[in-house]
């Protein structure tokens, strides 16, 4: 009995197995040593309003800033052809998806979109677009206001995975938020699946994926295949003229 609660106590505290929390644990410092280095000093940004991309962190890359689409391009590489106005861009329905021309791994990311109003259509056919991290595992972006879908394909769902917890979408024409934290898949010398994929998203500032493991791409039932750790991030033309701004992702350290 009591090795096996020593076992529970040790697996609880995930100190077995190589878990996230011991690779965490520090082992150099002491609790409350002054000698240790601080965290950077940077300036969070604000919030965006109903009227006004908000301003982002200090340390973040700036994937629109509200002028240009520079920082994207066409799947060959030409200049993005999405449409760019006042202080947002927008998908022209047939153009193609838009990438990133710079690649990321794992990141911290987010995205702001208003949805078509008024609204046209239902069910999939509603305000349909995605957030494709590494243009492989896709959170949904569509119309879930008062609109009936399947449920892994709704909006913030890991499309074709995971439902989010709860839909917390706001009505057609009002900005909404996206605030993701992605860790990208790691392979070895071999291609084969080393780690797999993890996301959390905030919908609107609530929690509706909490670290879920992505189990592969998600626009297939194929598994994994090995790929770069970093990738272009894509942003999905469904045929619905979408809307996006404020858009920033931070570089987070490998793990």
């Amino acid at each position: 009995m009591k090795t096996f609660l020593r076992f529970m106590v040790l697996a609880t505290a995930g100190l077995l197995g190589g878990s996230i929390v011991d690779a965490q644990t520090p082992t150099k410092w002491k609790p409350h040593d002054m000698n240790r280095p601080v965290p950077a000093v940077i300036d969070p940004g604000t919030p965006g309003t109903e009227t006004s991309a908000g301003r982002p962190p200090s340390d973040a890359v700036v994937l629109f800033d509200g002028k240009d689409l520079s920082k994207w391009s066409q799947k060959d590489g030409s200049p993005a052809k999405w449409k760019v106005g006042d202080g947002y861009f927008e998908v022209v329905p047939k153009s193609g998806y838009i990438y990133t021309r710079q690649p990321f791994g794992d990141c911290q990311l987010h995205v702001e979109f208003v949805e078509p109003s008024p609204a046209k259509g239902e069910g999939q056919d509603r305000g349909n677009s995605g957030v494709i991290l590494m243009g492989l595992y896709e959170i949904q972006v569509l119309d879930s206001y008062q609109n009936r879908t399947y449920a892994d394909g709704q909006a913030a769902a890991v499309y074709g995975q995971y439902p989010p917890l709860v839909n917390a979408s706001r009505p057609p024409g009002q900005w909404q938020t996206y605030d993701i934290v992605f860790h990208a898949p790691r392979f070895g010398s071999d291609g084969k699946l080393v780690r797999a994929a993890r996301v959390t998203v905030l919908h609107n500032g609530v929690l509706v994926q909490d670290n879920v493991e992505i189990h592969g791409p998600t626009a297939t039932d194929k598994p994994y295949e090995a790929h770069p750790e970093k990738l272009p991030l894509a942003l999905q033309d469904h045929n619905h003229p979408v809307r996006y701004r404020n858009i920033w992702l931070r570089e987070l350290a490998a793990e």
